[in-house]
């Protein structure tokens, strides 16, 4: 498998406006962008894809983003990839009560600036790339 030369988002909402504006701003920033519905078609496309990070909306179909996360955790090929959370509500006690969303590296609500995702986004990439690996 050929390197990729810009870093891969995976962009998961029900909503298509939502995916329509990040993916604009993530691919205007710099990086490459898949997207998918709901999380049933998000883990699909982590399989294939290998993301170096997965954007999140917390309430969708099918399967929510909480449940991305938490299969993601129990995976090989997922449990190392960091995940941001978005959501219209602010769900801290639900994610409080939670211990198995270890991809879960940050939240951001709804209606956010592009500007500070950008800046979490680039924060979350950075700071996976310099983490030591996982010992297996």
């Amino acid at each position: 498998m050929a390197a990729r030369q810009q870093q891969l988002i995976l962009v998961v909402d029900d909503e298509p406006h939502i995916v329509q504006v990040l993916q604009l701003k993530l691919e205007s920033a710099g990086f490459q962008v898949i997207t998918a519905e709901n999380g049933e078609e998000a883990l699909d496309g982590v399989m294939k894809e290998r993301p170096d990070l997965v954007i999140t909306d917390l309430q969708m179909p099918l399967a929510d983003g909480l449940d991305l996360m938490v299969a993601l955790a129990a995976t090989d090929f997922g449990h190392d990839i960091p995940c941001l959370l978005l959501t219209g509500k602010w769900a801290g006690q639900e994610l409080e009560r939670r211990k198995d969303l270890g991809n879960l590296r940050g939240v951001l609500t709804k209606p956010f600036s592009p500007h500070d995702l950008l800046m979490k986004v680039r924060q979350l990439l950075t700071f996976n790339h310099e983490a030591p690996a996982k010992a297996s």
